[in-house]
């Protein structure tokens, strides 16, 4: 499993980024921060020096550290949940099911993502992207999975809003105070399948 929960991010390549590459670049040098240990003294001139940027591009690009840091929990995120749709498209009939086998994966793996751990073990300033000012993360989220049954599960409607809403604060919950991931996953089913009711159908 560690070489699917696991997410390196590619060091900065050598000389002047292209336009297309300078966010990528950005926050693989804030990742390498994050896990390092070293994000609270980090500052912005050097992760965009890190980058091989200006620090007004990073500025440009997030705003603040803290979007900096929310965009790459939001990355992570986003790899997370290619692998979870995939995992979900081998369970078209039942979403409660589909929904008790993303969870069980993502916990696993989140166990052993060096961000993850990271964010929930490390500086105190990292945990609030997980908890008190995770509304970007959840919004995110909730995009992604929204448009997922949008496209397979249409007849769910605003059950499958409540659905996706209600299991994304669920799993990060759980993530962030982690439990066995057989039974998390379990009751994240439980949850799902009493949201989604008696609806089957093929994608």
């Amino acid at each position: 499993m560690a070489s699917e929960a696991s997410f390196p991010a590619a060091p900065p390549a050598a000389g002047a980024p292209r336009q297309g590459d300078v966010r990528e670049r950005l926050l693989d040098a804030a990742y390498a921060a994050v896990v390092a240990g070293g994000w609270t003294r980090m500052r912005m001139a050097d992760i965009a020096a890190n980058a091989g940027v200006s620090r007004q591009t990073l500025y440009n690009e997030f705003g603040a550290k803290e979007g900096l840091l929310q965009a790459v929990v939001i990355r992570e995120a986003d790899r997370f949940l290619d692998r979870t749709e995939a995992i979900v498209s081998g369970h078209p009939g039942d979403p409660a099911e589909a929904v008790r086998e993303a969870a069980l994966w993502t916990l696993r793996a989140s166990a052993e993502n060096p961000l993850v751990r990271a964010v929930i073990t490390g500086e105190g300033e990292l945990l609030p992207v997980l908890t008190t000012r995770s509304r970007p993360l959840h919004l995110a989220l909730q995009e992604r999975m929204n448009a997922y049954l949008r496209r397979h599960h249409p007849r769910l409607g605003e059950r499958g809003e409540v659905l996706v809403e209600v299991s994304a604060r669920l799993m990060v919950s759980y993530v962030v105070s982690p439990t066995d991931p057989e039974v998390a996953a379990s009751r994240v089913e439980a949850v799902a399948r009493a949201l989604a009711g008696p609806v089957r159908e093929t994608a």
